[in-house]
C-alpha cells in the first residue's frame, strides 16, 4: 500500500534530516545533553553555549538582538505569553482594550476570550472577502485605552497576507503595542522584525522543518516591555519564561531557521510553480471555487470549496491524500471553519472546503497525482 501524498504542511512539517541529525548530538551521553542552567561543570557550560549560539542564529534570521528572543514550547505559548504577559501593564496604564481579528488562530482568539473574562475589552475586526484586515480598519478602531493590536501575518487556512509593516507603524504613532503570530509566515517569506517594526512576534519550530514542542517569542527591547511571566519556577529567559531549556529542540529550531533562510528564494519560486499547477488542475473541475486570494497570499496554501459535497465526506474519500479541512487545532470540530465563515463564505461552501498545503518535499508528480485523485473522487461523489 502506497503512503498518501502529504499535502498538509501548514499543519506540520517533517523535521529535516540534517536538523534531526544535529539534534541527536544534544541528547545522549557523549553529546551536549546537560541542563543549560547547570553552572558548576563543563557539561552545563557546553549546553548553555549551544543554547546561546542558537539564540544568536535565530536572532540573525529575524534581524533581531539575541536578547530579544524568548524560548517557548511553540507559537501557542508564545501567543499566550505575548497577550497575557501585558495584562499588568494594561491595568497599570488604564489600557484594557485589545484589537484582533475574527479569523485569528485559536491560540489568540481563546486567549483574548480569557482576557475578556478578566475585564479586558476586545474588538474583533472582520476581514474582507480575501481574509485581509486593512490599515483603515485598524485606524478606525484604535482608542486612547488601546493596549495592543494582535494580527497574524499570514492566515493559516487561506494563506492571505496582512500588511503588518503598515499596521505596526500605525500602532507606534498611537503608542500602541503590536504583536503578530508569524507561525505561517516565518519560513515561507522574509520576516525582518526591524523592517516590520512589530513589538512582538510568535513563531514555531515544527512549521519550518524543525522539531515539535519548541518555539520562540520575539520581544522588542524597549523600556517597560518586559512581559509578566506565565510560567514560574526559576526565572529563566530573562524572567519571562521559567523551565529547563530543551537544548536539542532549541538547536533544532535554530538550524531549521538557518536552512530555511538559505533556501527561501529558490524554494518560494518552486512552491509557487507547484501552486499554479495545482490551481490550474482545480479550475478545470466544475463547481470548484478557490477561496485563497490570487494576490496578497503565500503560494504554500490553497483553500478550495467543492460545491455540492460535504467537506468531511470528501476528505475521508480522498484516501490517497493527507490533507485537512482547515486548522489542525480545529480538526475535531463539525462546525464550519471560523475563518471561512469570517470572510463571508456561505455555510454550505464553508462545509465543502479543504485546505491543501505544499512544502519542501512536494514534487510535481505529487501535484498531478493529487489532482487526478481529487477529480475522480469529487466527480463520483457529485453523482
Amino acid at each position: 500500500m502506497n503512503s498518501p501524498i502529504y499535502l498538509d504542511y501548514a499543519a506540520s512539517t517533517p523535521t529535516d534530516p540534517a536538523v534531526a541529525e544535529l539534534m541527536h548530538q544534544h541528547l545522549c551521553m557523549g553529546g551536549t545533553f546537560a541542563n543549560p542552567a547547570s553552572r558548576g561543570h563543563v557539561y552545563g557550560w557546553q549546553a548553555d553555549e549551544a543554547v546561546e549560539a542558537a539564540r544568536v542564529d535565530l536572532a540573525q534570521t529575524l534581524n533581531a538582538d539575541p536578547r530579544e528572543i524568548v524560548w517557548t514550547s511553540g507559537a501557542t505559548e508564545s501567543d499566550n505569553l505575548a497577550l497575557k504577559g501585558l495584562m499588568a501593564r494594561g491595568q497599570r496604564l488604564g489600557r484594557k482594550h485589545i484589537i484582533t481579528s475574527a479569523i485569528e488562530h485559536k491560540a489568540v482568539l481563546d486567549t483574548c476570550a480569557w482576557m475578556q473574562a478578566q475585564g479586558f475589552e476586545v474588538t474583533y475586526l472582520q476581514p474582507n472577502p480575501e481574509g485581509i484586515i486593512t490599515l483603515d480598519q485598524v485606524a478606525a478602531t484604535l482608542r486612547g485605552d488601546t493596549l495592543l493590536v494582535s494580527l497574524m501575518q499570514v492566515n493559516n487556512e487561506l494563506g492571505s497576507i496582512n500588511d503588518l509593516t503598515g499596521i505596526a507603524a500605525l500602532c507606534r504613532q498611537h503608542e500602541v503595542l503590536s504583536h503578530t503570530d508569524a507561525a505561517q509566515s516565518f519560513g515561507k517569506m522574509a520576516v525582518d522584525v526591524q523592517a516590520m517594526g512589530v513589538d512582538m512576534l510568535s513563531l514555531s519550530g515544527h512549521k519550518i522543518y524543525g522539531p515539535k514542542g519548541i518555539g520562540a517569542l520575539y520581544v522588542r527591547r524597549q523600556e517597560g516591555l518586559a512581559l509578566e511571566a506565565q510560567i514560574h519556577g526559576g526565572g529563566h529567559e530573562m524572567g519571562m519564561r521559567s523551565g529547563t531549556l530543551p537544548t536539542h529542540q532549541i538547536v533544532g529550531l535554530a538550524a531549521a531557521a538557518k536552512l530555511m533562510q538559505a533556501e527561501l528564494d529558490s524554494e518560494s519560486e518552486r512552491i509557487a510553480a507547484l501552486r499554479d499547477r495545482f490551481v490550474s488542475h482545480l479550475q478545470q473541475m466544475p463547481d470548484v471555487i478557490i477561496n485563497t486570494p490570487t494576490a496578497n497570499s503565500i503560494p504554500h496554501i490553497v483553500n478550495a470549496a467543492f460545491a455540492g459535497v460535504d467537506g468531511e465526506t470528501l476528505l475521508l474519500a480522498l484516501s490517497d491524500l493527507a490533507i485537512s479541512t482547515g486548522s489542525a487545532c480545529n480538526s475535531a470540530s463539525v462546525e464550519p471553519s471560523h475563518v471561512l465563515s469570517g470572510i463571508g463564505l456561505a455555510r454550505e461552501l464553508a462545509h465543502a472546503s479543504l485546505r491543501f498545503s505544499f512544502g519542501r518535499f512536494t514534487q510535481t508528480a505529487d501535484i498531478d497525482r493529487a489532482a487526478t485523485h481529487i477529480g475522480a473522487v469529487f466527480g463520483r461523489l457529485r453523482q
